[in-house]
Order: structure tokens, then C-alpha cells, then sequence
């Protein structure tokens, strides 16, 4: 029959996309090589790599209709992908909130692809849903919530901001007629994302409000609750306050217990940007800085930046599920059965997702085969790093060493003795970014534009920051 042999004939065809064990052996062996000649040659690699139309090349390799050979492939993805812009995976990314790449974690993901085990339905994947559960339990303590507390580990903290925000919509049961008297309250140092996950939520006519800052760059509780006051009297409704564990400008952490003090009095939600800053509360030192978290009505915590895993896992911490499922819950007649009676809670309940990998992987992993202390372990040396940086710098003469940092983040600054301080100081970033060896970003702090070295990656250690310093030394030296 001619159905049968075009079946026969495509079956021939599409058996291309399953390898059989001799084909994959060359396969993973050219792939282990690649991970590995990376991995070797990262102690020495640029951390910033600058080129004129930086992956365009990729245009000369286009999706081909016929096989192409895997050598071409990987030459390809090492010169136009691998080769150019931030390095991820380098300690001399010092750069905005740095990501970071753990062995471990890639592994994770390696192996949470090839198994394919779906993680949003329980009756489908209850080892996967266990595991991500498992993981925001520990997690939940770990920041001091209570027992009980959900989240959600999504894409990233965009992603799980939008999460919390929803959630805390449905907390206070806001009706879009009642969006534009819903006030926000969040500091002038607070990162976008926060409005952005607002207007995603539908919430763009809620009244924002930008509480200014201390001299540390903290916001002031005293003018949020002036703020708070004002508002009440034009007729208004406070509804959500949204403090920062960790600034990206300068690693400040709000006030939170003032925060929690003022949320609780005034009934207003608290939720928390803990997406760089709240992965130390692991540590000692973290807990003391980070005191009024654990009162926090939600709060997003980044992975991929505080506990090292690959870019893409961001997780929001619930202290109550009820308004959370609200916000994400579902039914379908195709499911074998109604979520409640289900074991374990399903993450599809927490969350948009329903197409979820088992990304958990690349955190459950790296726990499990490194063990939590090694993770405060390096949580400390970068608190430390970041003190031991800015002791150095202000030994330096005509150096504005900028705010005490909180965390890890440090702003500061070159004094020239002649020339305009700004001009100097993006002149001096330029230099460096075109140099590559390490990779920093700048910032503007009460207009003037500062230099910042953000210590976070797990391969930063006391080398790296040295030679950084160095080079900082040097390269002012040689533009003055």
C-alpha cells in the first residue's frame, strides 16, 4: 500500500533524531571535550569579549535542510556564541549581578533534558514535583519562613516577581476597578522588574510610589509611612510594599523590619526583592543583615545568582498558599484528577507554567552532591571579599570608595586630579570592557556615575579581586 510504504519511508527518515548507542559515542565524546576545553582554559579566558556585530556571524549558518557534521556545529557555537560578550562562567565577571555555572548544576540540567521528566503535575511526575517541593521546603526555612510556606520555582525573578504580585493581588482580593486607588510602595533604588511584573499583572493603573532613600541608599521608613498616611487621606489603598534585600546598585538592604512593622500596621502585603541578596541568609553574618525577612508575606530569591546554578531558576517564597493556588489554580477534564486530591502540590498550581521541566535538577543536585555548607561557605568568602575590596580601595589614594557595602556589591570611583570625574570614570570602564580580562559595570548614584564590582560568582575568590584592583590601579594610572 502506498500509506505503508510512505510510513516506512518516514520512520527511516525521522529514526535520525534518536541515535542508537555507536552514533551517540562520538557524540558525547566531541561534547565532553568541548565542556571540558572550556572549563580548562576558564581560569585564563576573557570575562568580557567585545567585537564589532558580536554574533552576527551565525547568519553564514543558517538552520540547514541536511545534516550538518557536529565538529562545524561546535566550531560555530565556540566563535559566534561561546566567543563573544559576557562570560558567565569566569570569577572576573564582576558585572552587574553576576551568574555563575556550577559543574554540578549543568549536570542537573544535563540530565533533567535527557530524562524529559515533566514537573508541573504530580500524577505525571511525582518525583520531579517532589523534588521542587523539596527544595522550597528548604529553602522556606532557610530564609526563616514557617513551615508550610509554597513557592514556585520559575524561569527567573521576573518570572517569580509576577508570580508574587499576582498572588498578593489575590491576597487582598483587587478587582481591576479597584487597581488605580491599589498604592505600591517600593524604594527609588528598586529594580524595574518590580513595575514591569505590574503591568504584566494587568496593574498598570496602580499608583506607584518611590520612597526615597538614605545615605546608605536604604529606603526610609519615615517616608514610607508619611507616604502610606498621604495616600490613606486622598481616599486611597495601600496594598503592597516591596523592599529590597540587596539593591543591584549598590547592595543595600531596606529596612525590613520597619517594612514588616509598617505592613502589618497598615495591612498592606510585604513583598520581598530578595532575588540577589536573600541567598545569605545561609550564612550568619546574611542572617544579621537580612533581619525581617523571614516576616516577609512573599519574596523572590534568584538561584542562578546567590546559589550559583545555571542562568534560569528563580524561586518565590509564599507564606500563604491559599491566595497563591487563587491566583494560579485550575481544572481540566483532561487531568486524571482534581488537583486537591492529589498527593503533593502541583507546581502548575503555584504558576502560569505548565510545560515545566524539572529544573529543580540544578539546585537538588549541587546539594546534594556538595552539601549546604559548602554553599554558606561561599556565601561568607563573598561577604568577605567584598569587605577585604573596599578596604583596599579606600587605601587608594584618589579613590572615592563609595558606601560601606551591605553584602557584596560595591559602587566607587576615581578622583582625577584634573578632568571631569564622570568623563574619567566611563573612560576608564570603556578601557576596561575592551580589554576583557575583567568584566565591570557602572551605575549613577545621586546623578554622579560610579564604577561597581559585584562579588558573587563562584569562581571569584581573593585572586580575582585582586587582580582586579590591580588593574583598576593601573589602568587609572595610565589614563591620568
Amino acid at each position: 500500500m502506498p500509506v505503508l510504504e510512505r510510513l516506512k519511508d518516514l520512520e527511516a527518515q525521522s529514526r535520525k533524531l534518536d541515535p542508537g548507542a555507536g552514533e551517540r559515542a562520538p557524540l558525547w565524546e566531541a561534547a565532553r571535550q568541548y565542556g571540558e576545553t572550556f572549563l580548562q582554559a576558564l581560569p585564563e579566558s576573557p570575562a568580557f569579549v567585545l567585537k564589532d556585530r558580536p554574533g552576527a556571524g551565525l547568519a553564514g549558518f543558517p538552520i540547514p535542510e541536511a545534516e550538518r557534521p557536529f565538529s562545524q556545529v561546535l566550531e560555530a557555537l565556540a566563535e559566534h556564541v561561546d566567543g563573544v560578550g559576557a562570560n558567565g562562567a569566569s570569577g572576573r565577571h564582576l558585572a552587574f549581578i553576576p551568574p555563575s555555572s556550577l559543574f554540578a548544576g549543568a549536570l542537573g540540567d544535563l540530565l533533567a533534558a535527557i530524562t524529559n521528566r515533566y514537573a508541573a503535575y504530580f500524577f505525571a511526575g511525582p518525583g520531579a514535583v517532589r523534588m521542587e517541593n523539596q527544595v522550597i521546603s528548604w529553602l522556606a526555612h532557610e530564609v526563616g519562613l514557617p513551615e508550610g510556606s509554597s513557592g514556585n520555582l520559575a524561569a527567573g525573578g521576573s518570572m517569580a516577581h509576577l508570580v508574587g504580585i499576582c498572588t498578593a493581588r489575590e491576597a487582598a482580593g483587587l478587582k481591576a476597578a479597584d487597581y488605580p486607588k491599589a498604592c505600591v510602595y517600593l524604594s527609588d533604588q528598586a529594580h524595574h522588574c518590580i513595575v514591569k511584573a505590574l503591568r504584566v499583572a494587568g496593574m498598570d493603573e496602580s499608583p506607584v510610589r518611590s520612597i526615597p532613600t538614605d545615605a546608605d541608599f536604604r529606603l526610609r521608613p519615615e517616608a514610607l509611612e508619611a507616604a502610606i498616611q498621604d495616600d490613606l487621606r486622598a481616599g486611597l489603598r495601600p496594598w503592597l510594599v516591596v523592599p529590597t534585600a540587596g539593591t543591584t546598585n549598590t547592595g543595600a538592604v531596606d529596612p525590613l523590619e520597619a517594612c514588616a512593622d509598617l505592613a502589618q500596621q497598615h495591612g498592606l502585603w510585604m513583598h520581598t526583592d530578595g532575588a540577589y541578596g536573600a541567598s545569605f541568609a545561609l550564612t550568619e553574618s546574611g542572617q544579621a543583615t537580612l533581619r525581617g525577612l523571614e516576616r516577609s508575606d512573599s519574596l523572590v530569591l534568584d538561584p542562578h545568582k546567590g546559589l550559583f546554578t545555571p542562568l534560569g531558576l528563580g524561586i518565590v517564597l509564599v507564606r500563604h498558599l491559599d491566595p497563591l493556588r487563587k491566583a494560579h489554580a485550575f481544572r481540566a477534564d483532561y487531568l486524571p484528577s482534581p488537583p486537591e486530591d492529589l498527593e503533593e502540590l502541583s507546581p502548575s498550581e503555584t504558576t502560569l507554567e505548565f510545560s515545566k521541566h524539572a529544573r529543580a535538577l540544578r539546585l537538588w543536585l549541587p546539594l546534594q552532591l556538595h552539601g549546604a555548607a559548602a554553599f554558606r561557605a561561599a556565601l561568607d568568602e563573598k561577604l568577605l571579599l567584598a569587605r577585604y575590596a573596599h578596604a583596599r580601595l579606600r587605601e587608594m589614594p584618589g579613590v572615592d570608595p563609595g558606601p560601606e557595602p551591605q553584602l557584596s556589591v560595591l559602587a566607587f570611583r576615581f578622583l582625577p586630579a584634573s578632568g571631569e570625574v564622570d568623563a574619567f570614570n566611563q573612560a576608564l570602564l570603556q578601557q576596561l570592557t575592551a580589554e576583557g580580562r575583567i568584566f565591570l559595570s557602572g551605575t549613577r548614584l545621586n546623578g554622579a556615575f560610579y564604577l561597581r564590582m559585584a562579588i558573587l560568582a563562584a569562581r571569584t575568590h581573593r585572586e580575582q579581586v585582586d587582580e582586579t584592583l590591580e588593574r583598576l590601579q593601573a589602568a587609572a594610572a595610565g589614563l591620568a
